[in-house]
């Protein structure tokens, strides 16, 4: 970087001066590379926008001051001011040509890793504890007087060494496994909850000291004090405010850019954060996010073109975020906390493009972290890419391409012109005939109200392969469909994202668990769970071997679950091997041909590289709707026909449906619109409508599930509307539903 424009900074300390001394001859030590991202993502690129030189540090500190120099006097904790930062060096520039060459899961992250752990200096005994701080805040409120308190923040926050002196459980234990980051947790809460309570002063000292801490010149890898520090910093909550966003950014950087033993060490800190710290930690970042792309004030940042890095470094820390929250179970925070809706309103289709292009290079895309594109965005994307596509594709194959027109049905002797309604209609009425008993191509479970894959043998797996294209067709066409999977076949779906190029490849294969076998068959999975703690001798009590049976048109037949598993007797030690193979064998194995069939049929209509943004969920989601129901947002969105929204009986309606227990809510929107699920738009997607039946009132409601609408008398009294509204939504099959 030039020195054209800089500043002119008061003398640096020797430190200072030789390390710029370094940095004009060119030898400032290189930076670690990025490493892979820990997330469902593609390349971690970190150039974003037009590529220029970055500013030093201190003329974005300096030019915050100016504008913020109104403000100086100011007591207000959320207006934080910084003061005129001396000896301030250039933080050196992330590291942007960053490449990985595959999607890493989660999965693969092992246990232990073993990076080098270097010798931890030696800290100084701790000098207060919690409860001194606390008792030192309490005498505030009589004295009035903050030096006490204030030079606790002064020496703790003014270096890495600082930090851990004052939160580290044991200044001389070393703490260098994953599972204890060795920090007083409770005394960090209670430092930063005190924080924005006190005099201005105090919260710029924090502010100068976290500059301090970032400007330490790095010599090789980073120790687990140093780890310590950074995810202390993090949680400070003075980041809430876009005054410290040029600081926060740099910090941000620094983790980013860490080797991947650190950001190991990182995720599984992160996930021992409660609930609430770890949820603030995750909104922080994608305020900033939000804040970066659509700023309120743009004066307030350097412009976009000298600080690209931002956002990719923002995003870099959410994906370690993302990583630590799926390794718990159940999560911390639901993965739709994770999504931006900020995002939405950007040109996602460029993002994907920019992916697809140059994913393995240096170039950023959210599309990298897909964890943070909301499941409405990625529905668009999907279908933007399936337009593409067909637009090509019927420049070869006729055939193929026809899958992927927007579906057009006309029923043999019915006049109409379909608008959506028809094409509906003939998915509900095609799903319902499918999984019907009788065809015995699926098994429905009562226990857990869920289909499942029959195992039966057959010549001809074809129909499996019609009913995955049926799936992919709603997809694309944009229909809810009313089938009940478990959350193991999307994710099988999704095993993998792409169909493989070589045929001999195995799809459909995905690792399971006793938890994804209890989601279909509760009962099994309890007594394989009794078994794997059972307490007595299992060889003895129990007297199986690696044998399992299966009834196929009345006719038991015998499967091992490994060669000569008749002979091997399940015991103590090999129990756990037992029930593993077990679940594969009837998750995975014994329906093998079914599901590929399925698989292959669902990816010749959704052949697009966006599914590896999806996770299974969300597939789930673009299938059949989410289960989340807000009756509210479906009464604001409702049209009417022959009534008024301030008419008596709609008034009664609401007042009865909004009243209702779940079951019943679901109950009405699966008999108005032949599913309980709302689409991915939500409730204003469904298009409800509520029309005028002029007949007698003591007619029940009718239902026209294939265009959302619903029927209803006029209803003298809310009493009489409930009854026969949940006599209608009751009884819906056989009467009261066209």
């Amino acid at each position: 970087m030039s020195e054209a424009g800089r500043e002119p900074l008061p003398a640096a300390p020797p430190a200072v001066a030789a390390a710029a001394s370094e940095e004009k001859k060119g030898k400032e030590p290189e930076r670690e590379r990025l490493p892979p991202i820990v997330s469902a993502g593609a390349a971690a690129g970190l150039d974003r926008g037009a590529k220029g030189q970055m500013p030093p540090f201190s003329s974005f500190v300096s030019t915050v001051s100016q504008k913020k120099e109104a403000a100086e006097n100011r007591s207000s904790p959320t207006h934080l001011v910084f003061p005129n930062i001396k000896n301030v060096r250039d933080l050196p520039p992330i590291c942007v040509d960053v490449r990985q060459k595959q999607r890493i899961s989660i999965d693969v992250l092992s246990s232990e890793m073993k990076p080098p752990i270097l010798p931890e200096p030696l800290l100084p005994i701790q000098p207060k504890t919690m409860k001194d701080f606390q008792e030192d805040v309490e005498k505030v409120k009589t004295s009035g007087d903050w030096k006490t308190v204030h030079d606790f923040y002064l020496t703790t926050f003014d270096s890495f060494p600082g930090l851990n002196t004052a939160f580290k459980k044991d200044a001389t234990a070393l703490f260098n496994t994953i599972e204890d980051s060795g920090i007083n947790a409770k005394f960090v809460n209670a430092v930063y909850d005190a924080l924005l309570s006190t005099p201005q002063d105090i919260q710029k000292t924090v502010l100068k000291g976290t500059i301090n801490s970032l400007l330490q010149e790095w010599k090789g890898p980073r120790s687990k004090d140093d780890l310590r520090a950074y995810f202390i910093l993090l949680q400070n909550p003075q980041f809430n405010n876009t005054s410290t966003y040029v600081i926060y950014a740099h910090l941000l950087r620094q983790i980013a850019t860490l080797v991947e033993a650190d950001h190991h060490f990182l995720v599984h800190w992160f996930k021992k954060l409660s609930q609430k710290r770890f949820k603030q930690l995750v909104e922080r970042l994608l305020q900033f996010i939000s804040l970066r792309l659509f700023p309120a004030k743009p004066e307030e940042f350097p412009p976009i073109t000298k600080c690209s890095w931002w956002i990719p470094s923002a995003s870099k820390v959410l994906a370690l975020l993302n990583t630590a929250n799926n390794l718990v179970h159940p999560p911390l925070i639901p993965y739709t906390d994770f999504y931006n809706s900020t995002l939405d309103h950007i040109d996602l289709m460029e993002e994907y493009h920019t992916w697809q292009s140059f994913g393995n290079s240096h170039r950023f895309s959210f599309c990298q972290y897909p964890f943070v594109i909301s499941i409405a965005a990625k529905k668009i994307i999907i279908q933007r890419d399936s337009e593409q596509q067909m637009i090509s594709i019927a420049r070869l194959t006729r055939k193929r391409a026809d899958l992927k027109k927007k579906l057009k049905v006309t029923f043999v002797g019915e006049a109409g012109l379909d608008m959506g309604g028809l094409t509906k209609e003939w998915f509900l009425l095609l799903i319902r005939q499918i999984f019907h008993p009788d065809y015995g191509m699926f098994t429905y479970h009562k226990d857990s109200h869920c289909h499942w894959f029959s195992s039966f043998k057959c010549d001809n797996y074809s129909e499996f392969r019609l009913v995955g294209i049926l799936m992919g067709l709603a997809v694309y066409n944009s229909i809810t469909l009313d089938i009940r999977f478990p959350p193991c076949c999307y994710k099988k779906l999704l095993s993998p994202p792409i169909v493989p190029d070589d045929q001999n490849t195995p799809v459909g294969i995905c690792s399971v668990t006793i938890d994804d076998l209890c989601q279909i068959m509760p009962e099994l999975a309890h007594g394989l769970s009794e078994l794997l703690s059972y307490e007595g001798n299992v060889e003895e009590d129990f007297y199986s071997t690696f044998q399992v049976f299966q009834e196929e048109f009345g006719i038991i037949k015998s499967y091992n679950l490994k060669p000569g598993g008749d002979k091997i007797p399940v015991t103590n030690q090999n129990r756990k091997e037992y029930v593993q193979l077990y679940i594969d064998f009837l998750l995975n194995k014994s329906i093998y041909k079914q599901f590929a069939a399925f698989y292959y049929g669902f990816h010749s209509v959704c052949a697009s590289n966006a599914l590896m943004l999806l996770r299974p969920e969300e597939v789930e989601i673009l299938v059949c709707g989410s289960p989340e129901l807000d009756m509210h947002a479906l009464q604001r969105s409702t049209q009417y026909d022959g009534y008024a929204k301030t008419d008596l009986t709609i008034r009664y309606f609401w007042d009865v449906v909004l009243g209702f227990p779940l079951d019943l809510q679901k109950k009405l929107l699966h008999f108005t619109t032949g599913s309980d699920r709302v689409p991915v738009g939500g409730m204003a997607d469904l298009n409800f409508k509520i029309s005028k039946n002029e007949t007698s009132t003591n007619w029940l409601p009718v239902a026209h599930t294939c265009f959302n609408q619903l029927c209803l008398p006029p209803y003298k009294s809310k009493k009489d509307l409930k009854q026969k509204l949940i006599i209608g939504i009751s009884n819906s099959e056989g009467f009261g539903l066209e």
